[in-house]
C-alpha cells in the first residue's frame, strides 16, 4: 500500500506546481538568508581569532555557507521544474532526471538538519577552543616589541572593554602571569629586584590587572594594582568588598556571546529545514502524480500521487535487498577477476628437444 496516497484532477495539479514554484523561491531567500547568516558567524569569528586555539570554530559557518549555495541551486533547479510541469511537453525532458534529483535532496535535507544539530553541539568544542586561546594570548599581552605579537595587548584590551570581562576565567589569571613588559620595569629598584627573583622562572608576577579590567560603572577610582593588600587603600577590604573590576571572565562571556549566536542561528536552519521537506514531499507528489497519468492525451483525467509506492516497512525490505544483491554482484565480480588472473599466471611448458 502506498505511503500518503493522494488523488489529483488537473485543477489540483496546477495548484500544486504553482504553489511549488513559488515555496521554491521562498527557499531560495531563505538560502541566502542561511549563507548571510554563516557568512556573518565567520566574520565575526575572524575578528577575535587571535584568542582562539585553533579552527574548528570555523566549522559551523562554513557548512552554513555551503548550505546556503546548496539550498540557493536546488530549489532554483527546483522551481523551473515545477514551471515547466505545467506543460506536458516541457516536462517530458524532466522526467528521468527527478528521481535522482529527489534523491540528493533527501541527502541535502539530512545534511541539513544534522548542521542545525551541530549549531547547538558546538558549545562544548567552542569553550575547550577559547579557553586554551585566551590563556596563550594572555601571555603575550606583555609583547608590545615583538613583531607579530605587537597586536595583542590592543586585542585584548579592546575584548575586555567590549565584552565587559577580565582574564580568562576571572581577574586572578592576570596574577600568574607576566603582564607588564621588561621594558618599563626599573631593574635598579629592589621591590622589582625581590619580585623576580621570588619566582622560579624569573617572572615578575604582581596582584594587578590591566586597565581595561576596570569597571567604569564603579564610583570608586579603579583599584588595579595591589588588589590583595588591604592596607595599600584607604577604607579597603578585599575579602568583604565588592571590587571595581568585571568579575566574569572572558571565556565565559564569549562563549555567551558565540553559544547564543549559534543556538539561534540552529533555530533558524531548523525552521528552514522544515520548509525544505515540506517542498520535497510536495515535489515528490507532483512527480508521482503527473507519473500516473493513464492518458497523457487528456490533461483533464485523474491521477494519483504518493510519497512511497509501498509502504514504509516494504520500501525499507526492498532497499535492504536491493543493497544486498549490490554486494553479491561485486562479490561475484571480484571472484571472476580473482580466477582470470590465476588462469592468466600459468604458462604452458614448452617442451625442448636436443
Amino acid at each position: 500500500m502506498a505511503l500518503l496516497k493522494v488523488k489529483f484532477n488537473q485543477k489540483k495539479r496546477v495548484k500544486l506546481a504553482q504553489g511549488l514554484w513559488l515555496m521554491n523561491w521562498f527557499s531560495v531567500f531563505a538560502g541566502i538568508i542561511v549563507f548571510s547568516m554563516g557568512l556573518f558567524l565567520k566574520i565575526e569569528l575572524r575578528k577575535r581569532s587571535e584568542v582562539m586555539d585553533n579552527a574548528e570554530s570555523h566549522f559551523v559557518p562554513n557548512s552554513l555557507i555551503l548550505m546556503g549555495i546548496l539550498s540557493c541551486a536546488f530549489n532554483g533547479f527546483a522551481g523551473k521544474i515545477c514551471y515547466d510541469s505545467l506543460d506536458p511537453t516541457k516536462f517530458a525532458k524532466w522526467k528521468p532526471l527527478l528521481k535522482p534529483y529527489l534523491a540528493l535532496c533527501f541527502l541535502f535535507n539530512i545534511l541539513l538538519f544534522l548542521v542545525a544539530l551541530i549549531c547547538f553541539l558546538m558549545r562544548g568544542s567552542l569553550e575547550s577552543t577559547l579557553a586554551h586561546g585566551l590563556k596563550n594570548s594572555m601571555k603575550f599581552y606583555r609583547d608590545t616589541d615583538t613583531p607579530g605579537r605587537c597586536f595583542m595587548k590592543k586585542t585584548i584590551d579592546m575584548l575586555q572593554i567590549e565584552f565587559k570581562c577580565c582574564g580568562n576565567n576571572g581577574f586572578r589569571d592576570w596574577f600568574e602571569i607576566q603582564w607588564i613588559s621588561n621594558r618599563y620595569l626599573d631593574f635598579s629598584s629592589k621591590e622589582v629586584k625581590d619580585r623576580i627573583k621570588s619566582n622560579v622562572d624569573g617572572r615578575y608576577l604582581v596582584d594587578g590587572v590591566p586597565f581595561s579590567c576596570c569597571n567604569p560603572s564603579s564610583p570608586r577610582p579603579c583599584i588595579q594594582y595591589q588588589i590583595t593588600n588591604n592596607t595599600a587603600h584607604y577604607s579597603y577590604d578585599y575579602q568583604t568588598e565588592e571590587l571595581n573590576l568585571w568579575s566574569r571572565g572572558c571565556r565565559e562571556a564569549l562563549l555567551h556571546y558565540y553559544a547564543s549566536m549559534m543556538s539561534s542561528m540552529g533555530a533558524v536552519v531548523l525552521l528552514v529545514w522544515l520548509f525544505e521537506m515540506s517542498v520535497m514531499v510536495g515535489l515528490r507528489l507532483l512527480h508521482t502524480s503527473l507519473e500516473s497519468v493513464t492518458n497523457p492525451e487528456d490533461p483533464e483525467c485523474e491521477s494519483e500521487g504518493w510519497i512511497l509506492e509501498n509502504s514504509l516497512k516494504d520500501t525499507f525490505k526492498s532497499t535492504l535487498e536491493s543493497l544486498k544483491k549490490i554486494g553479491k554482484f561485486n562479490q561475484v565480480e571480484a571472484g571472476a577477476e580473482g580466477a582470470e588472473g590465476e588462469e592468466g599466471g600459468k604458462t604452458p611448458a614448452i617442451a625442448t628437444v636436443s
